[in-house]
């Protein structure tokens, strides 16, 4: 095996830096890149929080509407990233009725925004409207990430109002061996942190984000897509990703100092010491139907963390789905086109 030279990895880092120049003249800005959404509609809003309503394209399966909570700190587009990487669409094809709840972009005017505003008031007033919209007493919910954090929250204290529950890649156990995220944050002075910037910056947490798989995250992802870059539908594609990735809204910075204090440093939720509004939120009285969907492969919610469900919960109707791969692949692999929507379709039917 002939040994590298100083000259040879000079030579190597050269003609990579000259393929970059030549591929960076065939890339588009990402601000041209169309992020292709399924039509839907504004049917409440409240300061900067809004709900949407998906526009059916068969007639509906089920008589119960699904609510689809995301997480703060990206936008909800991932789930409807393209037509054929489309958790959304997947649903909709399947006859579900689907609204999505959209924190949308914090700014400095909403610093002191708590967790208990996003939970009890936004959240409870999104899933009041649909109740009475539909005339009904209760709703299926599907919690995202972060996002299906605050739903077990809501439905911890809400209960009657939902009809099941679905998580999916959901925090729960903040404290497993594995988890990268809670390491880091057990270092970090949150109080000086917040009293310092107010809101967390989006472009703060999604360096933090990445630099959890700094190689793979932030320059191997690159590398490759030089041999794909003559790829048009790729490449775009590709672009499509990054744009999401990189829209990152700021965290509220009250909301940001309450949700790493209570549960990535002090694990609250499963300890029982987590209130909202002076109402403690308890796992335990969860005894309504929930599927617990979580990704094998996930640097950002360890599978551990999201399985700690079924320790602290009191259903009967619990179910789990491991999904074989990561916590981006979740939403926009085949694989999650083949089998993540019919699952969660197949428990709908099962619970309407």
């Amino acid at each position: 095996m002939k040994t590298l030279t100083l000259e040879d990895v000079t030579e190597a880092v050269s003609k990579l830096h000259a393929q970059w120049q030549t591929a960076a003249l065939q890339l588009p800005e990402l601000n041209s890149i169309s992020i292709d959404e399924a039509p839907k509609t504004k049917v409440w809003e409240q300061d900067k929080v809004k709900l949407f309503h998906y526009e059916s394209v068969t007639k509906h399966s089920t008589k119960i509407p699904l609510l689809i909570v995301y997480a703060m700190v990206n936008r909800p587009y991932i789930l409807d990233l393209q037509p054929d990487r489309s958790l959304i669409r997947n649903l909709l094809a399947k006859g579900h009725d689907i609204y999505l709840l959209d924190w949308g972009y914090p700014d400095h005017t909403d610093t002191h925004l708590t967790l208990e505003d996003f939970v009890e008031v936004y959240f409870k007033q999104a899933v009041n409207w649909i109740c009475e919209k539909h005339h009904l007493s209760s709703i299926h919910l599907l919690g995202v990430c972060q996002g299906g954090t605050l739903s077990l929250c809501f439905t911890a204290l809400h209960q009657k109002q939902i009809r099941s529950l679905i998580t999916m890649v959901t925090p729960v156990d903040f404290h497993t061996s594995d988890n990268l995220l809670t390491h880091i944050c057990q270092e970090v002075d949150i109080d000086l942190l917040v009293d310092t910037m107010g809101n967390l910056s989006g472009q703060w947490l999604n360096g933090l984000f990445l630099s959890l798989k700094p190689y793979k995250l932030m320059s191997e992802k690159y590398v490759q897509l030089l041999d794909k870059i003559d790829n048009s539908e790729t490449l775009e594609n590709f672009l499509r990703m990054e744009k999401w990735i990189f829209d990152s809204p700021d965290l509220a910075g009250e909301t940001a100092r309450q949700f790493i204090k209570q549960f990535f440093q002090q694990n609250a939720l499963i300890k029982g010491n987590f209130y909202l509004n002076h109402q403690k939120v308890d796992l335990k009285k969860l005894k309504l139907p929930i599927f617990n969907i979580y990704a094998l492969q996930d640097h950002l919610v360890p599978p551990a963390s999201s399985m700690a469900l079924s320790d602290y919960i009191s259903s009967n109707d619990y179910e789990e789905l491991a999904f074989q791969g990561g916590h981006i692949g979740i939403y926009v692999s085949q694989r999650a086109q083949q089998h993540i929507a019919p699952a969660i379709s197949k428990w709908l039917s099962k619970h309407h």
